[in-house]
C-alpha cells in the first residue's frame, strides 16, 4: 500500500470514527442530525477499514523508530487528522474558521504520515497531495461561502425570532429581581452605544461603563460574514446556555437563553437592542452561537451608582 493509499483509508477510519464519537456525544440533544451524523460516519469507517485491510501488504516490514520521534510524528499526525475531522464537524458551527482548519489538517496529516511511515515520497505522491489538497481547499472555500449566504443552515438551527435585527426593548432590572413586567412602560432613551460584533469572535467595545437608572439603546452593527448575537445576562446564566447551546440545545428544540435581553444580527447588517438599568451591578454579554461564546466572543456591561445631582436651588446666600 503506497502513501496515498494508506493516507485515503487512514482519513476515512478516522474521520469515521470522529463523526460517530460525535453523534453519541450530541445524541440526546441533536436528534435527527445525530442521526444522519451516525450514518455517515459508520460508512466511511468501514470503507476506510475495508480499504486498509485489502491494501495492507502482510510480507511488509514495519520500521522501528526510535520513542521521541514516534512520540512527536504521532501528535503532529493526531492534530492533522484532529484538525482536519473537527474542522468537518464544526463546519456548521464555525464555518470561517474550518475554511482554513480542514485543508490546514489534511496538509499536515500528509506531512506526519509521510514522516512517520518507510513509504518512499514519489511523483505520485506529489500529484495526489497536490490534487486532493486542492479538492479540499477548494471544497472547504466553497462551503464557508455557502453557508455564510445561507445563514438559516448554520450554527446548529440556532435562532432567534428577531434574527433581521429588529429593535427589542428590554427592562434589565424587572427580568432580574420581579420577572418580566406585564404592563406597558414608555422608555426614554438616555443614549445609544453602538458595539461593533466580527468574525474575529468579539465585541468592541467589550467593557461598557453604564449609570444606574439609565435606559440604552445598543445598537449592534455585524460587521462579520456569519450571523452574530448579543445577550445580556448574569455571569451564572450565561455560562448555563453557552454550555446548553455547545450541547446542540437550539431554539427550535424549545430552548431558551432565560433572558429578553438578546438580539441577533445576520451578517453585514445592524440592530437595536433597548435596555434599561435600574440597579448597580454587572451583566455579561456574550454571543451563544455554538462555539462563538467559546472563541471568546464575550464583555461585560457594568451599572454604577447614579450620580447624585447637586441642586443649587435650596441654597441661600
Amino acid at each position: 500500500m503506497n502513501l496515498q493509499q494508506h493516507h485515503g483509508a487512514m482519513l476515512l477510519k478516522y474521520a469515521g470514527i470522529s463523526f460517530i464519537s460525535g453523534a453519541v456525544n450530541h445524541g440526546f440533544f441533536s436528534e435527527q442530525r445525530s442521526l444522519w451524523t451516525a450514518a455517515i460516519g459508520m460508512v466511511l469507517f468501514v470503507m476506510g477499514a475495508w480499504m486498509e485491510h485489502s491494501l495492507r501488504d502482510p510480507q511488509a516490514d514495519v520500521p522501528q523508530t526510535g520513542l521521541l520521534q514516534t512520540l512527536v510524528l504521532g501528535a503532529l499526525l493526531s492534530i492533522g487528522l484532529g484538525f482536519f475531522t473537527g474542522g468537518l464537524q464544526h463546519f456548521p458551527d464555525s464555518p470561517a474558521r474550518s475554511a482554513w482548519v480542514v485543508p490546514l489538517g489534511f496538509f499536515v496529516s500528509v506531512l506526519a504520515l509521510a514522516l512517520s511511515t518507510s513509504h518512499v515520497w514519489q511523483r505520485g505522491t506529489t500529484v495526489y497531495a497536490a490534487l486532493v489538497g486542492a479538492l479540499v481547499l477548494g471544497g472547504s472555500y466553497g462551503a464557508w461561502q455557502w453557508l455564510e449566504q445561507h445563514p438559516e443552515w448554520a450554527a446548529t438551527g440556532h435562532s432567534h425570532d428577531n434574527a433581521s435585527g429588529n429593535e427589542h426593548t428590554h427592562d434589565a432590572a424587572a427580568d432580574h429581581e420581579h420577572g418580566p413586567s406585564t404592563s406597558p412602560s414608555a422608555l426614554v432613551i438616555s443614549r445609544s452605544i453602538e458595539v461593533r460584533m466580527d468574525d474575529e469572535m468579539r465585541f468592541t467595545p467589550s467593557n461598557i461603563q453604564v449609570q444606574a437608572g439609565e435606559t440604552i439603546r445598543f445598537v449592534a452593527h455585524n460587521a462579520g460574514r456569519a450571523a452574530h448575537e448579543m445577550v445580556l445576562g448574569s455571569d451564572a446564566d450565561i455560562r448555563e446556555h453557552a454550555q446548553a447551546m455547545q450541547q446542540g440545545a437550539g431554539h427550535d428544540e424549545g430552548h431558551s437563553h432565560g433572558t429578553g435581553a438578546t438580539i441577533t444580527v445576520a451578517a453585514g447588517q445592524k440592530g437595536e437592542l433597548v435596555v434599561k438599568f435600574d440597579q448597580p451591578g454587572t451583566w455579561q454579554m456574550a454571543c451563544l452561537i455554538p462555539g462563538h461564546y467559546e472563541a471568546g466572543m464575550r464583555g461585560t456591561v457594568s451599572v454604577h451608582p447614579a450620580k447624585a445631582v447637586h441642586d443649587h436651588s435650596t441654597h441661600t446666600h
